[in-house]
């Protein structure tokens, strides 16, 4: 009598569901994560991140629904540096403009809570979660709750005594929120896709520290840009290769000591950004080189294709934006392009491991 595989077949794919329902439900919670930072990028480069005063995380959900309190939280934007300043002649019509913004981008953090939350509740009360998971799911929601308070220290800065957030507290924030978008994808991909079979390659570990590198470069130069937007520095050296005729403008050296001149001064900054990200693009390129002549297959040489075209594509917009004098449908894609590219090695690295 034959003994037909397909009970155990059908054994392991029940063993595999739940899994699989976890790897989904994150990588949908790790899609909204993705959405919030582009609509924070959008938020920035609108100056709409100033618009809302106060924070109520649970009764700010809400936007003004009547005339009367439309006209109180203007009045309460009007008592700001940044309208005094910049938006003096600002009209209602306008401020709700700019008050949307930020509204929608607290409100997709708002569901980002809500849809990561509700699901870790059910899979708990059901048993679904494997318990080597459970801390890492409960610390992914309380990053979230950290980055809820962190945005709003961000805000409180641009509202006393100066028209603009603190470009470190916005990359503090991006980078959170970074560290929360690659722990989902990374406790995600693991969840939905096999491992590879076998060894990759004799050099498997010499590529996945290459493939690190690399990633790593691509969030040191996320954090840059982020320097670089609050800053306001895309608005200057509006020219490409060249910084206004010069490699390194003179005024790029102007504080002291010299090390706080790539924090703080705008030459200076914009000059690390743009070099940062030649550097990323030269290291990722090498790396795509390696790993295709290593002959890896499968996931990992679709992955090592798309990483090589991706940082092309990221570098190209970088450079339109800024020549372009930053528009902001093009520096918002600028954003997401970052994100795809850390997502990418993010899986990268996930099959090395795994291999």
């Amino acid at each position: 009598m034959t003994v037909t595989p397909f009970p155990i077949a059908r054994a392991r794919a029940a063993t595999r569901a739940p899994h699989r329902a976890i790897g989904i439900w994150l990588l949908v919670c790790a899609g909204l994560v993705f959405a919030m930072a582009v609509i924070g990028a959008i938020t920035r480069l609108t100056e709409s991140g100033l618009s809302i005063t106060e924070w109520k995380p649970v009764t700010g959900a809400l936007p003004p629904l009547s005339d009367a309190a439309w006209a109180e939280e203007f009045a309460k934007y009007q008592a700001t540096p940044e309208f005094a300043l910049k938006h003096s002649g600002m009209d209602l019509a306008q401020f709700k403009g700019i008050f949307f913004w930020e509204w929608f981008h607290r409100l997709v953090g708002r569901l980002i809570g809500v849809v990561f939350l509700l699901p870790f509740l059910v899979f708990l009360a059901t048993r679904r979660v494997p318990r080597s998971l459970v801390p890492r799911l409960a610390g992914l929601f309380v990053l979230g709750g950290l980055q809820g308070a962190l945005g709003w220290y961000m805000v409180k800065s641009g509202l006393v005594n100066r028209p603009d957030v603190s470009h470190y507290r916005l990359a503090a924030h991006l980078s959170l929120a970074v560290l929360i978008y690659v722990a989902m994808l990374a406790t995600a991909l693991p969840l939905l896709f096999p491992a590879a079979s076998g060894t990759l390659h004799r050099a498997r570990g010499s590529l996945r520290r290459h493939a690190g590198i690399a990633m790593g470069l691509v969030a040191t130069t996320m954090v840059w840009g982020a320097f670089t937007a609050g800053l306001d520095a895309g608005q200057a050296y509006n020219t490409w290769p060249l910084m206004n005729g010069t490699l390194a403008p003179e005024e790029m050296w102007n504080l002291s000591p010299a090390w706080l001149n790539f924090l703080e001064n705008t030459a200076a900054v914009q000059f690390t950004h743009r070099w940062l990200a030649i550097l990323t693009g030269l290291v990722v390129w090498s790396y795509a080189f390696r790993a295709l002549r290593a002959g890896v297959q499968g996931r990992v040489r679709a992955l090592a294709i798309a990483v090589a075209v991706m940082v092309l594509v990221q570098i190209s917009l970088g450079i339109s934006t800024l020549l372009m004098f930053v528009p902001v449908h093009v520096a918002a894609t600028h954003q997401a392009g970052a994100l795809v590219l850390l997502g990418l090695f993010t899986w990268t690295v996930m099959e090395y491991r795994r291999a």
